[in-house]
């Protein structure tokens, strides 16, 4: 992702303790802890009342904060992959490319 200039960051409802222990694993992006609904609903995810938690969410920004994609799933199941990730930057980049070699 980083040879794509793209950055990845990540919120969880988890405490620093909890959240420490997963980055501990080898994140290399900012991980977020103790995300309220409030603010999970502020980025578009959804928040589980039953069981106090985020969904797993996923959202793919262009410049200026455009959604190219997004997923969200209610289990484990159903999420983006990295390369699916690459495979969305790497085509979309290459559109802009030949679009932009026709303009004067």
């Amino acid at each position: 992702m980083e040879a794509l200039g793209a950055t990845i960051y990540a919120a969880s409802v988890d405490s620093v303790e909890q959240t420490r222990e997963v980055v501990s694993r080898g994140f290399t992006f900012p991980v977020a802890y103790g995300t309220t609904r409030e603010e999970s609903e502020l980025f578009g995810a959804w928040w589980d009342s039953t069981r106090g938690f985020i969904q797993p969410a996923e959202f793919l920004l262009g410049r200026g904060g455009v959604v190219l994609g997004s997923m969200y799933a209610s289990g484990p199941v159903g999420r983006m992959g990295a390369d699916e990730a690459v495979r969305l930057i790497t085509t979309r980049e290459r559109r802009r490319r030949e679009q932009g070699a026709g303009t004067p």
